[in-house]
C-alpha cells in the first residue's frame, strides 16, 4: 500500500480525465471502506455522508453481503450470464416479491436494464412510447434523470446537458416542479392549464417523469397532494406515471419505496443505486404486468442483471426489510438529522431546511458558502457534497446504516464546519 499521497495522486492528473468530479472536491486516496468509514492512504479515517450518492445506504462492506458474496464466487457461483435463468436471479426475485412487493400490494415485473439508472430510465422512456406511439416526455424543473441522451433531455440542470456537446436533446417538455416558481404559482395548475390548450404548444405526453425528492436538483420534495394531481394528469390524458425512485429509494426517505405513503401507484419505476444493496452496479425498471409489452431482447444489454448484485441484494432485503425494525431506525436518525439542520439553519440568515427522511439537506442561499461549508467539513473528516441549482444545498446522505454515536459525530463536524465558515469569512457581514 502506497503511503506517498503525492505520488499517488499524480496519476489521476496524468491519465484520468478532465470529467473526474467527487475526487476534485476530495483530494486524497482511499484504501478502505468499512460501515460509514472510509480511510485513506495516510491511514486518516473520514465519516461518510455521502455514501456513493445513496449507493451506499447499508454502508461500506456490509459483513452480511460480503460473506454471501464471497461464498457465491468460492463455488464458482454465476459471475455473467445476460439475462438467462439462474439461482441467484430466481431468489432475488422470490425475496423482492416476498418482502417487498407482496406486503404493499404492488404487482410489478422486474425488468433488468443494465449497471445504471439511466438504463432504467432509458427503458422507462421507449416503453412508454412503445405503449402510447407518443414522443413527449414531461419532466420537471431541477429534475435529474441521467446522463444518457434520452435520460439527459429529462435532466434540467444546465451544466450536465451542455455535456451532450450540441447534440439534440429532444422529445421532452419541461414542467414547473412544485414550489419551483415559488409559493405563490400553483405548478400542478400550470402543467393543467398547459395541457388542456390545444394551442400550448405541448404535445400530448407519453409519460410523466418525476422524483419524488430531487436529488440532485436541490432535495425540493415533492408532497402526497403533488404526487396524486401528476398521477391524476397523466391517466387523464393517456400518459403513463414514472416515478424516479432511483436516489430516494431502498429507504433513503424513510420507507423502501420514497412515496408509499402517498397513495399512489405509479406505471413505471425505475431503480438502481442502492438496489444491488452493496455498491454494484444494479438497475432496474418495475413494470405494471398489462405495460410489459417488450419483444425478446427488444431491449436488452450485455450487462442487464449483475448475479453478483441478486446475491447482496437479496441478502440486503432480508437482513433489512422483514419486518419494521430497519424503518423505525431510520426514523429516528431521521429526527436526529432534521434537528441538527435546524441548528445550522438556525445561524445561516435565510438558510432553510430541504429534503425528507435521511434525504435531507440546508439551503445556505450560496453556492460557495455551501462549498465552503463542505471543505471545511472535508477538513475535519466528514465526506460531504452539496447539490442544487447553485450548488446551495448542503447535502447529508449518510448511510442509513449509521450507528448513532458516529451519525452525532458527523453532524456535530457538520455544525462546526458551518460556524467556522460563517464566523470567518465574509458571511459573517451578509
Amino acid at each position: 500500500m502506497t503511503t506517498d499521497m503525492s505520488a499517488d495522486l499524480a496519476i489521476y492528473t496524468r491519465r484520468e480525465s478532465e470529467a473526474r468530479s467527487y475526487c476534485r472536491s476530495f483530494p486524497t486516496s482511499f484504501v478502505k471502506a468499512q460501515g460509514s468509514e472510509l480511510t485513506d492512504a495516510s491511514g486518516r479515517t473520514y465519516i461518510d455522508f455521502l455514501a456513493g450518492c445513496s449507493s451506499l445506504n447499508y454502508g461500506h462492506n456490509d459483513p452480511d453481503m460480503k460473506a454471501a458474496l464471497i461464498e457465491h464466487l468460492n463455488a464458482d457461483g454465476i459471475t455473467h450470464g445476460l439475462d438467462m435463468h439462474s439461482g441467484a436471479k430466481a431468489d432475488f426475485l422470490t425475496a423482492f416479491e416476498d418482502i417487498v412487493l407482496k406486503p404493499r400490494d404492488m404487482d410489478y415485473k422486474v425488468m433488468m436494464t443494465g449497471p445504471t439508472g439511466t438504463n432504467a430510465v432509458e427503458a422507462a422512456m421507449k416503453l412508454a412510447r412503445k405503449i402510447t406511439g407518443r414522443r413527449n416526455i414531461i419532466a420537471f424543473t431541477n429534475g435529474f434523470h441521467g446522463m444518457t441522451m434520452g435520460a439527459l433531455s429529462c435532466t434540467g440542470n444546465a451544466g450536465k446537458r451542455a455535456g451532450a456537446g450540441g447534440g439534440p436533446l429532444c422529445g421532452t417538455t419541461h414542467m414547473p416542479f412544485e414550489g419551483a416558481f415559488g409559493d405563490g404559482m400553483d405548478s400542478l395548475k400550470i402543467i393543467e392549464e398547459m395541457l388542456s390548450n390545444p394551442s400550448s404548444g405541448v404535445d400530448a405526453p407519453a409519460a410523466f417523469i418525476i422524483e419524488p425528492v430531487q436529488g440532485e436538483g436541490g432535495l425540493n420534495a415533492a408532497s402526497p397532494e403533488f404526487m396524486r394531481g401528476i398521477a391524476k394528469l397523466a391517466k387523464d390524458h393517456g400518459a403513463l406515471f414514472i416515478v424516479d425512485d432511483i436516489q430516494a429509494g431502498c429507504g433513503r426517505t424513510g420507507t423502501f419505496f420514497s412515496f408509499e405513503e402517498m397513495g399512489i401507484k405509479p406505471d413505471l419505476i425505475p431503480m438502481a443505486k442502492s438496489f444491488s444493496g452493496m455498491g454494484l452496479p444494479f438497475a432496474a425498471l418495475l413494470i405494471k404486468p398489462e405495460h410489459d409489452i417488450w419483444g425478446p431482447a427488444e431491449h436488452n444489454g450485455t450487462f442487464r442483471g449483475n448475479t453478483h448484485a441478486f446475491v447482496t441484494a437479496r441478502v440486503a432485503l432480508e437482513k433489512f426489510w422483514k419486518d419494521d425494525t430497519f424503518q423505525k431506525e431510520i426514523a429516528t436518525k431521521a429526527e436526529m438529522l432534521r434537528e441538527a439542520l435546524e441548528q445550522i439553519a438556525d445561524n445561516v440568515p435565510g438558510a432553510r431546511l430541504k429534503g425528507r427522511g435521511m434525504m435531507r439537506g440546508v439551503d445556505v442561499g450560496n453556492g460557495d458558502l455551501a462549498g465552503e461549508i463542505c471543505a471545511r467539513a472535508f477538513e475535519k473528516g466528514l465526506i460531504i457534497e452539496t447539490s442544487g441549482a447553485h450548488d446551495e444545498v448542503v447535502k447529508v446522505l449518510a448511510p442509513l446504516t449509521t450507528p448513532e454515536a458516529t451519525f452525532a459525530k458527523g453532524l456535530d463536524i457538520l455544525k462546526e464546519a458551518a460556524r467556522d465558515v460563517t464566523a470567518t469569512t465574509k458571511y459573517a457581514a451578509e
